[in-house]
């Protein structure tokens, strides 16, 4: 682990979580007084009783902003789900005090250089894939951030030899300040998280920053077929390099006669990957193209493209059920999502789809129905979907209470060659406690039902 200089520094941790319990111990560990602050009561937080067992101090139940008139903090650490708009990270603001996320901590004490994959959509797949790809070539790497392990553990495990493939999220990026990957990825960007960014133009500003301190010798791998990658490239001092799954790129990563290439050199056939989908063949050309750069040869690229079948919950094949084959994509949380699964299969598809009621207008999806045969909708948005269904023209439609009962319906309107696909448009809140449990619960009914 590289040493940061946190001796002696006052330092307010906001929010605990993994992450949050992770940044404390790690500041404790360099020397600094660390205070953190989480709106839950301590009596409800197994978290804050694992670090006040470690005599740090954690103040639970509220935000209270008079801590700034009572503290001298040095630097505020907050979670990624705290928006800016928070009082107490405004009044940090107002006083001068950085605030940042635990990623940068992660990059100021690690011995191994960082790829950072953002974007909107894919990041997790490409996370994984540029890791599996990289492990298959012998490079020992390590994998962290959004996905789930928390930056700045793995970081201080992490050898000079060893690259941190670090899936990141606009949260995060919008609270680093010296992060500098030295392979940055950004897979897409589309309209998202408008309630934390407030405006798009915030949005795309936090994606930037993953470039904003990368150098000539560094390298940044965009989606050419995006306006607002091609101009974050086009600002960036990084080497860019572009991905398509539209145009052949001489310099890039895309296809041509079948064949995914990389400078125009053939690595791997089209036909030969597993993941279904035209955004997971973007998926794959960015991973390949972070992978090219790291000189993993082509036939370990290959190997991982034919064997890898996507993560838990993202378009997830599940099982072939009599000649059902259903996938598992609950993380698809907004309509974009969904009429991107929608658009990886030719064969007839039986939806399964709802879930929390955020206001949003859903008949975005419509277009995207035409090769859906049977839509079964459950959650706070379930009828506003058998509404969006009708306009459809779908004839085959079922209202039911939950997940369970969704697989159950829909085996019994499907036929052999049909896919059954789990893909909400909607976040889980309403009835679970994320999309994972979604996820979970319909993988176990679809075991069941042999």
């Amino acid at each position: 682990m590289r040493y940061a200089d946190y001796k002696g520094k006052n330092v307010l941790v906001l929010g605990l979580a993994k992450s949050g319990v992770s940044a404390a111990l790690l500041l404790e560990k360099l020397g600094a007084r660390v205070l953190v602050n989480d709106v839950k009561p301590l009596s409800e937080s197994e978290e804050a009783e694992k670090l006040l067992e470690r005599k740090i101090r954690v103040i639970g139940g509220t935000h209270p902003v008079s801590l700034f008139d009572e503290e001298d903090f040095d630097l505020v650490v907050k979670n990624p789900g705290i928006p800016y708009r928070n009082p107490m990270v405004r009044r940090a603001q107002e006083l001068g005090i950085p605030v940042i996320t635990e990623v940068e901590l992660a990059y100021q004490i690690s011995e191994g250089e960082f790829i950072g994959i953002t974007g909107t959509n894919g990041k997790t797949t490409t996370t994984t894939l540029i890791y599996e790809m990289l492990k298959e070539g012998g490079l020992s790497p390590l994998i962290a951030g959004n996905i789930g392990l928390v930056a700045c553990e793995v970081a201080q495990e992490a050898r000079r030899d060893q690259p941190i493939v670090t899936e990141l999220s606009s949260f995060q990026l919008a609270g680093i300040d010296r992060f500098r990957p030295k392979i940055a990825v950004i897979t897409n960007i589309y309209d998202a998280h408008a309630d934390f960014h407030e405006t798009r133009e915030n949005y795309v500003s936090a994606k930037k920053n993953i470039t904003k301190n990368q150098l000539e010798s560094d390298f940044l791998i965009v989606n050419d077929s995006v306006p607002e990658c091609r101009e974050i490239a086009e600002s960036s001092r990084a080497n860019v390099i572009p991905f398509s799954a539209e145009k052949f790129l001489e310099e890039g990563a895309s296809v041509k006669d079948g064949f995914i290439c990389f400078r125009g050199e053939r690595v791997a056939a089209v036909k030969d990957v597993a993941l279904p989908g035209r955004h997971n063949l973007e998926n794959v050309l960015a991973g390949l193209a972070a992978c090219k750069l790291l000189n993993v040869p082509n036939e370990s690229i290959a190997k991982v493209l034919k064997t890898f079948r996507g993560v838990k919950h993202r378009l997830q094949f599940v099982k072939n059920v009599n000649g059902r084959l259903f996938y598992n994509d609950s993380k698809a949380t907004n309509i974009l999502a969904t009429k991107t699964a929608l658009s990886s299969f030719d064969r007839p598809v039986i939806l399964l789809a709802g879930g929390l009621d955020r206001g949003y207008d859903l008949s975005p999806l419509i277009p995207s129905l035409k090769n859906v045969k049977a839509l079964i909708s459950f959650g706070q948005t379930k009828h506003q979907l058998r509404e969006i269904g009708e306009k459809a023209g779908i004839e085959k439609l079922a209202v039911v209470d939950n997940v369970e009962e969704a697989v159950k319906k829909a085996y019994d309107f499907s036929e052999s060659g049909d896919v059954i696909l789990l893909s909400p448009a909607c976040a889980s809140w309403d009835q679970y406690k994320s999309f994972e449990e979604r996820g979970d619960i319909f993988i176990e009914a679809v075991h069941r039902l042999e």
